[in-house]
């Protein structure tokens, strides 16, 4: 039988399997706390860019470009917090012994899918259902 077939077979993952998924949470966690960090100072700044001697018409398009982009960086750090909270909610899947299970289907989730999106909650045929269902 081939390893995914196994899979199939399996309704839980193992210590060993387990621990391999923590590992690459903790990695990822790691650095989108570091990347939080940074999109956070990025909008959070207010340090002035040296425009105050320039023409007014340049700096109220720079002003504007600051808003905007502070804007963006904010929501880009709501979209990195949801993503920390995605991977602290999987560590506590792992801790529960339910980390990899399909919230729809109750069958594991592929290693594949797992190591691309560790956080994922549903299968890949549970996720196409449910593209289609939004569709409809």
């Amino acid at each position: 039988m081939s390893e995914n077939s196994n899979e199939r077979l399996k309704t839980k993952y193992t210590d060993a399997e387990l621990q391999e998924f923590k590992d690459l949470i903790d990695s990822k966690l790691k650095d989108a706390r570091e990347d939080l960090d940074l999109l956070t100072e990025a909008y959070s700044n207010n340090s002035e860019h040296g425009t105050n001697d320039t023409s007014p018409t340049f700096k109220v398009l720079e002003e504007g470009q600051q808003v905007l982009s502070k804007e963006e960086n904010s929501r880009l750090a709501a979209r990195q917090l949801r993503f920390i909270q995605n991977l602290e909610n999987a560590l506590v899947r792992i801790e529960n012994r339910t980390f990899g299970i399909c919230r729809v289907t109750g069958k594991l989730i592929s290693k594949e899918r797992l190591r691309a999106v560790p956080h994922a909650t549903l299968s890949i045929d549970a996720k196409l259902n449910q593209s289609k269902q939004k569709k409809i």
